[in-house]
């Protein structure tokens, strides 16, 4: 999973290396991501390289290797100690494309697993995921808050992505919108002319509403996770 400043950083020292054997200069990258310091580009740098996708060279300058690509990224085993992470899917749906290829999806701030915040804001990053969970339709990227879907593998800090909809059905996972101004990731059970929102942590209460205090934005297709 890579921010869309790390996707451009990490395409133009493939593309310049690729052109010309070496890597470009710090200025040269600072230049090309339209970036204020080169402390930025340390940052994507070290970024890069905590994710695997990059190595530095030892006692040479400008001596960067790009040791894969963002499509390769899933064949990279996990840390020691953590099981392979596999991204929660919904049934494929028709017209899904090639599970290499990627879509750029924005990302639209963070949602609560827990206690709800307020409704999903502007669109702050893009992130680039795989077409493999996505299939047709509109979908963006929510950062979570909080540990109440734990129980369905949904951790603090997983980015979550969402297929846009306003339907769903009773067991589905999705982004509820609660009196018009707080969001929050549940799972979601029609009780009647209820509807409840399930928390995945024996911490956190079910909540009940009315079938007019609940709007349904979106329901979850998979998650990435980052290990840092």
């Amino acid at each position: 999973m890579l921010t869309r400043k790390q996707h451009e950083l990490l395409m133009f020292i493939h593309e310049r290396i690729k052109e010309s054997g070496v890597s470009p200069s710090f200025d040269e990258m600072k230049e090309a991501l339209d970036l204020a310091s080169k402390s930025g580009i340390h940052r994507l740098i070290t970024a890069l390289e905590e994710r695997g996708f990059l190595r530095r060279l030892p006692h040479r300058a400008r001596a960067l290797e790009v040791v894969k690509l963002p499509q390769q990224a899933t064949t990279a085993a996990p840390p020691r100690g953590r099981a392979p992470f596999k991204p929660q899917l919904v049934e494929a749906e028709a017209g899904s494309q090639v599970a290499n290829e990627t879509r750029e999806l924005p990302v639209l701030g963070k949602i609560a697993a827990g206690t709800p915040i307020e409704a999903i804001q502007q669109e702050r990053d893009r992130l680039h995921v795989p077409e493999s969970i996505l299939g047709a339709g509109e979908h963006f990227v929510l950062e979570v808050q909080g540990d109440s879907m734990v129980g369905a593998g949904i951790l603090d800090g997983d980015m979550v992505v969402i297929k846009r909809t306003t339907s769903a059905t009773s067991g589905d996972i999705v982004v509820a919108l609660v009196h018009n101004e707080e969001a929050t990731l549940k799972r979601l059970r029609k009780k009647g002319a209820s509807i409840a929102l399930e928390a995945a942590n024996p911490a956190y209460e079910t909540r009940i509403f009315g079938p007019d205090q609940v709007a349904v934005q979106g329901k979850l297709v998979g998650l990435l996770r980052s290990y840092h």
